[in-house]
């Protein structure tokens, strides 16, 4: 048997090299610079990951499928308008978020309709509602911004309990729902099952078009949940919100191990991929000091990923 052979028949050959690849940069970051493995440092540093994290867990389950979600980000823009214009109402946070994740469920829904039912590729509906939804953001908000949503909102971003951010709990309980989802119910296996060979799904009784509109949905409610994060971050809530996000949650999740081409991926590599990305950015910005150099390590990033699944996977699961 080939060292080849031996890699595919390890299941976790992928998320092993993730973690290798976290430690070396660890390792090198912390020789050129001591404070970076800090760990209050760690910790303040991570405040701009977890509105992407949330969003990497719905498209995590949108690529088994062998589907893709472009409007993410721009969902985030319109989520972040129905924030701010219910807040400027009705003065109620609690109903400015309801509003925001509303928006995002019903935006996913759209997508979720388009694809499942009119059949349309989701790259095609996605790449169309990405400029539908932030043509209309700026439309209703007329590049108004909103604000002045008090210190005590913004501490759901900024708030910590016992030195963690408050945001990183609630990734965590969602990280692990979303893992057992996928590894322990009819359900989640039914999605590697549509990501592997939709029609042999389908003849097998599996409801695909159901499935596929409620991931949709649940990415687009994942989406307004992150612009409550985001909004409570940067205490404003306007038309440009999440933009740029939606190639950094398909790169993580993309790097995590999830086949673009559907059929394989789990919440943990998603997890890890999050973690490289994150911690090659901090790296390169604090280190080099030079912004165009993370999107073109995060581009280097996403094909190495792509090639070594073409490289190490059978082809049969390629077709």
């Amino acid at each position: 048997m080939t060292i080849r052979e031996r890699l595919r028949k390890f299941r976790w050959w992928h998320e092993l090299g993730l973690v290798i690849l976290i430690i070396s940069l660890l390792v090198a970051a912390g020789t050129l610079m001591p404070r970076f493995l800090d760990i209050k440092s760690q910790l303040l540093l991570s405040r701009h990951i977890w509105e992407m994290a949330i969003l990497a867990l719905g498209m995590t389950l949108i690529i088994i499928t062998g589907g893709i979600d472009l409007s993410v980000g721009a969902a985030m823009g319109l989520c972040a308008v129905a924030f701010g214009m219910t807040f400027q109402y009705t003065g109620s946070l609690a109903l400015s978020c309801v509003a925001a994740m509303l928006t995002g469920g019903l935006g996913g829904a759209v997508n979720g309709v388009l694809i499942s039912k009119i059949k349309v590729h989701p790259l095609i509906v996605t790449l169309a509602t990405y400029a539908a939804f932030r043509g209309i953001a700026e439309g209703l908000s007329q590049g108004v911004s909103y604000s002045q949503f008090g210190e005590a909102f913004s501490q759901i971003a900024r708030g910590k309990w016992f030195g963690v951010p408050i945001p990183a709990y609630l990734f965590l309980a969602l990280a692990v729902g979303f893992a057992v989802f996928l590894s322990k119910t009819p359900t989640g296996r039914f999605l590697y099952a549509i990501g592997h060979n939709e029609r042999a799904a389908r003849f097998s009784g599996i409801r695909v078009d159901r499935i596929k509109f409620w991931l949709y949905a649940t990415s687009g409610m994942l989406a307004g949940l992150a612009t409550v994060i985001y909004i409570s971050r940067f205490n404003t809530a306007k038309a440009d919100a999440g933009t740029g996000f939606e190639l950094d949650v398909i790169t993580a999740v993309v790097v995590g191990g999830t086949s673009i081409f559907g059929g394989r991926g789990n919440i943990a590599g998603t997890v890890l991929g999050l973690l490289l990305i994150h911690e090659t950015r901090l790296f390169v910005g604090r280190y080099w000091q030079v912004d165009e150099l993370k999107s073109i390590i995060i581009g280097a990033l996403l094909i190495a990923s792509i090639l070594l699944y073409r490289i190490l996977s059978p082809k049969k699961g390629r077709e």
